[in-house]
């Protein structure tokens, strides 16, 4: 039987129009923009503005500039998913309002939440969907409204988010080309360093939590840098192994845009040289779920079928993983 792979077809993105640089976070907390450089290589990031705008509105624009740019008519897509944190409420699931705002019928829909890996993780999802043969058109989003969960009176969290969305179409291909393979891990107990205090079932919105300045991210620096530089390295480097791929092989490598020195790291211990590491992080910060989908969007012209790409993610959880993908046009 012939094996059908997902194949990445088409990309778009939204980034928000205002931008935060470092001199305006100056004014905001006790930093600089040396510190923010030499700690994070962020020099600014985008800011969704605008009363009522929320995760949905970011990626609903992503879909509609992806459908426009492929051609296809909304009623043809059978699936969407969402990769967000930040979604525009508890419930529904923001990939259903994305769908009525991008006039999606046909399709259903749903969230996924694996924090910073998310958008790695819908990917490899979408593509067991599409290899059972029963899916052709799959979107994927990654979107984020960081900017909602930030506490900018906190200097250590607040230089580091952005805003923005990414859109990905997935069809199915008979040929080597496409979502290749996958390695995906999970440690539950790095959950004390990174997370959001409340707003969860365990301890829900109360004026004492709101007052506390609970409802942000909170963050250990140190020990999520740790962890992100080995993980997001060793699994790189184990789906290069598991395929027999040497640095060589290797045309790209997309990492989550979380740190520059995490993304430093991750491609000493893959062996790949820095030119051969894709990075934005210092015009647009940390979007979460869509720091991979800009750094594909960015450089889609660039890349030639048959080029092997790295994707790799780390993320609150901790949650962590890489594809090989074989790009397909």
């Amino acid at each position: 039987m012939t094996k059908i792979r997902a194949a990445i077809t088409g990309i778009e993105v939204f980034v928000p129009d205002y931008i935060l640089n470092n001199k305006e976070l100056e004014k905001m907390v006790d930093t600089t923009d040396e510190w923010i450089m030499t700690r994070t290589g962020i020099k600014e990031r985008h800011i969704l503005k605008g009363e009522g705008k929320g995760t949905s509105d970011m990626g609903a624009e992503a879909v509609k500039a992806l459908l426009k740019k492929k051609n296809i008519d909304p009623s043809e897509i059978d699936l969407v998913i969402c990769a967000t944190v930040t979604g525009d409420m508890q419930f529904p699931a923001t990939a259903n309002i994305i769908s009525d705002k991008a006039g999606i019928k046909n399709a259903f829909s749903y969230d996924l939440n694996a924090a910073c890996s998310g958008f790695i993780y819908a990917l490899v999802t979408a593509s067991n969907f599409i290899s059972s043969g029963k899916y052709k058109k799959v979107i994927v989003i990654g979107s984020d409204k960081m900017s909602s969960i930030v506490d900018y009176q906190d200097r250590q969290t607040c230089v580091i988010f952005g805003d923005a969305a990414g859109a990905v179409l997935l069809e199915p291909t008979t040929e080597e080309f496409g979502i290749m393979d996958h390695a995906f891990g999970t440690d539950g107990s790095g959950r004390i360093h990174l997370h959001q205090k409340a707003g969860g079932s365990v301890k829900p919105a109360s004026h004492a939590t709101v007052d506390a300045r609970e409802h942000y991210i909170y963050q250990e620096g140190q020990a999520v840098f740790k962890f992100a530089v080995t993980k997001m390295g060793d699994i790189s480097l184990q789906v290069m192994q598991q395929n027999n791929l040497k640095p060589e092989d290797i045309s790209y490598l997309i990492a989550h845009q979380a740190n520059l020195r995490i993304i430093e790291a991750a491609a000493r211990r893959t062996g790949l040289p820095m030119e051969k590491a894709i990075i934005n992080i210092e015009r647009y910060g940390n979007t979460t779920n869509a720091t991979i989908p800009l750094c594909i969007w960015e450089n889609e012209s660039k890349f030639k079928k048959g080029d092997n790409i790295i994707l790799t993610a780390f993320g609150g959880g901790f949650t962590w993983g890489a594809i090989w993908l074989k790009w397909a046009y």
